[in-house]
């Protein structure tokens, strides 16, 4: 039972890697499903607690950063909150309608906009928008690199 549950932990990691990078996969759960899936099946015993806490805290981080990436790299630039805000729900709505470019170029022309309305410094919305879009790719990859450092760990602790 446990190799069947160890076999499974790994398939669920790796598809956790792969989903940190396909939209609208929740690649950082399938990741903690895979450890904490295997922690019911040994009993509780394995991962260890700190592992298990470690885990929890990279894979919640991983699972925040996929939603909020696009407002917080406008936030970062320097946008005003109403911008972020709506580039935020912007994001949400266009990764489902539109897939991940969509979105990309969808969130960073939201931004270029509003700070435009608000500012009217061509330069400086533009620099918004470019810090939207550089750090939603970002995210990306933070988000394959802590998924990652979840598979090996886990290879790892146990």
């Amino acid at each position: 039972m446990v190799e069947v549950a160890f076999a499974l932990a790994i398939a669920l990691l790796v598809c956790g890697v792969i989903g940190s990078i396909v939209p609208l996969v929740p690649g950082a759960l399938l990741s903690l499903a895979g450890i904490y899936g295997y922690w019911w099946a040994t009993g509780y015993t394995e991962p260890g607690a700190i592992f298990l806490v470690a885990a929890t805290v990279l894979g919640l981080a991983a699972f925040g950063l996929d939603y909020l990436a696009s407002a917080i790299s406008a936030r970062a630039g320097g946008a005003g909150w109403r911008t972020t805000a709506l580039a935020a729900v912007v994001g949400l709505v266009l990764l489902v309608t539109t897939g991940p470019i969509g979105m990309l170029v969808g969130v960073a022309g939201v931004v270029f906009v509003m700070e435009f309305e608000r500012s009217g410094d061509l330069e400086a919305s533009a620099r918004n928008a470019l810090y939207t879009a550089l750090g939603t790719l970002a995210s990306e990859a933070i988000q394959v690199l802590l998924t990652g450092a979840l598979l090996v760990g886990f290879l790892l602790a146990v």
